[in-house]
């Protein structure tokens, strides 16, 4: 990746240059995919397309590092986490607590579809332009407006650190168009049962998703010669 993009997030830091501000920035465009993993974060081009300073980078750095984003290599420097098996199914077993908690409660009009029929939507559009990270951007996308449903930021906190990883668990799919696009029509299916008030219904649908997209990917990984440890 560029340092344009990043240059141009600088005005997102005009009123106050924190740590966190910096890793929020980090983190949405590990969300993006536009840091895969196993990059090697140049802090040098990095604080500068920021304008940031170096220590304040670095304690960004540390911020991501805690949320498992980010790995330091010694004599070598920071480096955008490869994740493992053991990651994945983590990392679903949190999403199926998460998301299908919060739109089982779901049994009437809420005001949160809207953000989940344009993140539908974006999916579409990505599709029939052949733009497969964008298409995996608004497939991510879906699930933040999932659980923005609840109506908690504690929850929408840990969904973006969940999803951060997530994207990172992605880049073991050789062919992502295969992976996403089947999704794209039951993030629809989802949606509908939702503007329907069937809460139940499109959780119990969920669950079944995330097992298949969990499946696919331990696959993956099992296809690379990785294996879950014992």
């Amino acid at each position: 990746m560029t340092t344009e993009a990043l240059a141009a997030d600088r005005a997102l830091l005009s009123r106050t240059s924190t740590a966190e501000r910096v890793a929020a920035i980090l983190r949405t465009r590990i969300i993006e995919g536009y840091f895969p993993p196993g990059t090697r974060l140049a802090e040098d081009a990095i604080g500068s397309a920021l304008g940031v300073s170096r220590n304040t980078l670095r304690e960004a750095f540390r911020l991501l590092s805690h949320e498992r984003l980010l790995t330091h290599e010694l004599n070598r420097g920071m480096f955008v986490r490869t994740l493992s098996v053991e990651d994945v199914v983590d990392l679903y077993q949190m999403r199926r607590l998460v998301e299908c908690g919060v739109i089982r409660a779901v049994t009437g009009p809420h005001p949160g579809l809207a953000a989940l029929a344009a993140a539908v939507d974006d999916g579409e559009e990505a599709l029939s332009s052949s733009e497969w990270q964008a298409l995996g951007t608004a497939n991510i996308k879906f699930h933040q407006a999932l659980v923005a449903l609840a109506g908690s930021p504690r929850a929408d906190d840990l969904m973006g650190g969940i999803l951060a990883e997530l994207r990172l668990v992605f880049h073991v799919m050789a062919d992502p168009r295969r992976f996403h696009e089947p999704y794209l029509a039951r993030n629809r299916q989802i949606l509908q049962q939702l503007q329907r008030g069937d809460g139940p219904g499109a959780a119990e649908a969920l669950d079944v998703y995330l097992r298949d997209a969990e499946n696919q990917l331990v696959q993956a990984f099992a296809e690379q010669g990785v294996e879950a440890a014992p």
